[in-house]
């Protein structure tokens, strides 16, 4: 059983205990999803089933759509409202003030990562650090915020659309925003609403898929769309063993033995006259 199963992640399961369900349900060890959502988040959750376990960092590398909330004045250790309270401030924004920010955020910036985070910092998770009371530096890294719209203001909830590229944490653009407001804040809600070319109407509940309602998408239509060539002989061994090509296509080209699917290539980026294996089946 191979494709890509896109989940309705509900609020309160960590990504984690879906793969493993969903392993259940379909009677394989071999699932693995495209980017996690904190327990509070919901929303699309892409799971990768037998052979396209190999996409996982293909689709993990895509841009990703939320609708957010937060509240004002109210700071918790963990960046978002299941966290304990360590400070608390009276707000006075006016609508003007917020839609500014919004207007002339910037779009590419070093954010930097949440404690409250899985990323390793010598080999230790950060979140770790956080639970023990360990001081430590947090990494940043660059993230593009493409689309930033406003989409309400009342009393002292903020909610909005953010449109953003991998890597980027909500909790720390929710943090980054409150700062330009010069106030505090939290997340209250999540909801991821698309990943790449997959978005959150086209997902199936965890329910759905034990009931047998979900589909599973499958590679060849996941590149449906792509250029393909039919391959054999000592060009198939080549290909077999990972050789760069020298081809030209668009984006990424299909390579077929017998009709199935046995690798898909893309640019090389050191050298654009060649191709490399993006997966190799």
């Amino acid at each position: 059983m191979d494709g890509v199963l896109v989940i309705n992640k509900a609020s309160g399961p960590t990504s984690r205990d879906v793969v493993n369900e969903v392993g259940k349900i379909l009677n394989t060890k071999k699932v693995g999803h495209t980017g996690t959502l904190d327990p509070i988040a919901s929303g699309v959750l892409v799971l990768c089933i037998g052979k396209c376990t190999k996409l996982v960092d293909f689709i993990t590398s895509n841009d990703k759509e939320y609708i957010a909330s937060f509240k004002l004045g109210i700071k918790t250790d963990t960046g978002d409202i299941t966290g304990k309270v360590i400070e608390e401030t009276k707000v006075s924004l006016r609508s003007k003030e917020v839609k500014n920010v919004f207007l002339k955020f910037p779009r590419v910036y070093n954010q930097e990562v949440p404690i409250y985070s899985a990323i390793k910092i010598k080999g230790k998770k950060l979140y770790e650090y956080a639970r023990a009371n360990e001081e430590v530096k947090l990494p940043s890294r660059e993230v593009a915020i493409k689309e930033l719209e406003l989409i309400s203001f009342k009393g002292k909830i903020i909610t909005f659309r953010a449109l953003v590229s991998k890597g980027t944490y909500i909790r720390s653009l929710i943090n980054d925003i409150c700062k330009k407001l010069n106030t505090i804040g939290t997340m209250t809600s999540l909801i991821r609403t698309k990943q790449g070319e997959f978005p959150l109407d086209e997902s199936f509940t965890v329910k759905e898929a034990i009931s047998g309602k979900h589909k599973l998408i499958t590679i060849r239509e996941l590149f449906k769309d792509y250029e393909q060539r039919e391959i054999d002989g000592e060009f198939l061994t080549k290909i077999k063993n990972g050789v760069l090509i020298d081809y030209d296509f668009e984006d990424y080209l299909v390579l077929t033995h017998k009709k199935d699917i046995i690798a898909i290539y893309q640019k090389y980026e050191k050298d654009p006259k060649f191709a490399k294996p993006l997966i190799i089946f």
